[in-house]
């Protein structure tokens, strides 16, 4: 799991040192969970960056108890990528030469990192991204993640809950989440056109039993097992969201 912090943290970093918001745009993504614990994720499609300026970069906001125990087991992710001397070097070659070179640099520095299997700059503060991940859900899984700057809105999470039941949980994908406070409100404009690019599909597989979903289609069956899948838009308002029992 070392790695896969390392990566989140690479990806931390594009959100701190750029001040950005970093949310979806067009996007295909796909969650796998086996009621063994093992589980595969993947994100293909566009990850925008909207300016908020260096006001938005304010840390130490509060912490829930679901992520209390993780942010102290483990160090900040800002704190991995700042120990990241190849991204860091990159990112810094970047800021001399303007917004642009920047957003090169960090495109440029992710393509090193596990996970992603590209990561290219398509100009305007957008960027094309493919990334994979598989693991062990031993803790914790968020993509992407920074426990320290309030601004950021996981597009996935995925949490242990008591001995055998995992939640899973996709703010990123819907545009329900209360505007006064977090990524949204940010008074410049920058959340509601983040807002109006939102436009994907997140597929959740599992082998696992389903305690409660809110896809109001329900769950398909798969050879692989049960098959849920939420289509999202702009007008997509409540998160999707499922509840499985896992082995302990």
């Amino acid at each position: 799991m070392d790695r896969l912090y390392r990566t989140l943290g690479a990806l931390a970093g594009l959100l701190a040192l750029s001040a950005c918001l970093v949310t979806p745009g067009a996007f295909e993504s796909s969650l796998d969970i086996r009621a063994d614990r093992s589980f595969a994720f993947a994100y293909k499609g566009e990850i925008l960056a909207s300016d908020m300026g260096k006001s938005g970069l304010a840390g130490g906001g509060p912490s829930t108890d679901d992520t209390q125990d993780d942010a102290e087991a483990a160090p900040t992710l800002m704190q991995i990528a700042a120990r990241d001397e190849d991204f860091s070097d990159a990112v810094a070659d970047g800021a001399d030469k303007g917004d642009e070179a920047q957003m090169l640099a960090i495109a440029a520095a992710l393509t090193k990192e596990k996970g992603f299997r590209s990561a290219r700059y398509m100009g305007n503060r957008k960027f094309e991204i493919d990334y994979a991940m598989t693991g062990k859900l031993t803790h914790a899984f968020l993509f992407p993640f920074n426990i320290d700057a309030q601004i950021i809105l996981p597009f996935v999470a995925v949490e242990l809950r008591g001995d055998d039941r995992v939640r899973v949980k996709a703010p990123g994908f819907a545009n329900g989440f209360d505007k006064s406070q977090g990524p949204a409100g940010m008074g410049n404009g920058a959340g509601d056109e983040a807002a109006k690019a939102l436009n994907g599909r997140f597929t959740l597989t599992t082998d696992a039993d389903i305690v409660s979903q809110n896809q109001e289609e329900g769950a398909q069956t798969t050879p692989q097992g049960k098959r849920i899948i939420w289509t999202i838009s702009p007008l997509t308002s409540d998160a999707p969201a499922a509840t499985l029992r896992v082995k302990p």
